[in-house]
């Protein structure tokens, strides 16, 4: 297997399609790499004409429990007729260049150290986000998602929380050398401030009911077409509060996002009641994800896709940025909740 800090390089592209090949997915040499950090995603047309994509998850990050989890979640929202992309079934495993694919799952295999799954390829555009119709559509069918996921929160996937979005990356991020030595004081003192702030907006919100989620539910994982969206990457699936599959569909000053919320409310509570006291934990979820992913980029920096993509990170003005917007997320987390 590849070394834990070059975890794809040697996933050449004949060993990805010997891959696809070993479960008797034969390519015809076309593929495209797919835009994708976290795991390896290919478009791939096979011998018999037909587009699929295949998946190579990322080593070490969740284990095969973990994304069975997924994988059993997409498919129970596929049987319920709700528009996501669920893994293709695969039926045998053989062996190519001496190298034998292993099954791990009905909808994962392994081969050569990286373990794959295979989905249809669908197509479609980025949704138009500031049309009332469209957020009340989309809205809808997050409601139908939350509905079908019920009171069974994943067992094996871990729950997006204070503790594992904020306090964790903020202490990896002390503990490796990426804040600029002159620039730790600040970032520390207004992580820290905003870290408190979110713990005591979760505190105020309560006890909340925490499900499954798609966990990453923005435009670029919503695919639509004339029929209206489709849902696809639930590689962030997790238990979570409600709200988290909505904010990030949110932008704009308040009185936009007053607006957009209640578009997307329109469509979602045909299906599934919002706890509104889930509405104060807006902000503190988007505070979270910008730490998280600040310590996401820095985890993966010796990946090479990592630097070719992020050239700006680590730099003075990225962190200095960081600042004023934890400053600002702070300010936003003492106005009330949206309503």
């Amino acid at each position: 297997m590849s070394a834990p800090d070059r975890p794809y390089a040697d996933l050449t592209p004949d060993r990805m399609l010997d891959a696809l090949e070993a479960i008797g997915l034969r390519g015809d040499g076309r593929f495209l790499a797919l835009n994708s950090y976290e795991n390896r995603v290919y478009q791939v047309t096979l011998e018999d004409g037909r587009n699929v994509v295949a998946k190579f998850y990322r080593p070490g990050r969740w284990t095969d429990a973990q994304i069975g989890e997924e994988h059993n979640f997409v498919a129970e929202l596929a049987e319920r007729e709700i528009p996501v992309v669920a893994p293709m079934g695969i039926k045998a495993a053989g062996e190519v260049e001496g190298e034998a694919a292993v099954l791990v799952s009905p909808t994962l295999a392994r081969y050569a150290g990286h373990r794959f799954a295979v989905y249809p390829r669908r197509g479609g555009r980025a949704p138009e986000l500031d049309d009332a119709d469209t957020l009340e559509r989309v809205g809808r069918f997050i409601g139908r998602i939350h509905a079908a996921a019920g009171n069974v929160p994943f067992v094996e996937r871990p729950a997006l929380d204070v503790e594992t979005f904020g306090q964790e990356p903020r202490d990896w991020l002390l503990a490796h050398d990426f804040i600029p030595t002159e620039l730790r004081p600040a970032w520390t003192g207004i992580v820290d401030l905003a870290l408190e702030a979110v713990r005591a907006a979760f505190q105020r919100a309560g006890d909340v009911r925490i499900r499954r989620l798609h966990g990453d539910c923005h435009a670029g994982n919503i695919l639509w077409t004339d029929d209206g969206p489709h849902f696809v990457d639930f590689d962030d699936a997790r238990n979570g509060p409600a709200v988290q599959d909505l904010w990030m569909l949110l932008s704009g000053d308040r009185a936009s996002m007053t607006r957009q919320l209640s578009d997307v409310l329109a469509g979602y509570e045909d299906f599934a009641e919002l706890d509104r006291r889930e509405l104060q934990l807006v902000e503190p979820l988007r505070t979270l994800r910008l730490v998280h992913y600040s310590a996401w980029i820095a985890r993966r920096w010796e990946d090479p896709a990592f630097p070719a993509a992020f050239p700006w990170f680590g730099m003075q003005r990225y962190w200095q940025d960081r600042v004023l917007e934890l400053r600002e997320q702070v300010a936003a987390m003492g106005e009330p909740g949206l309503a």
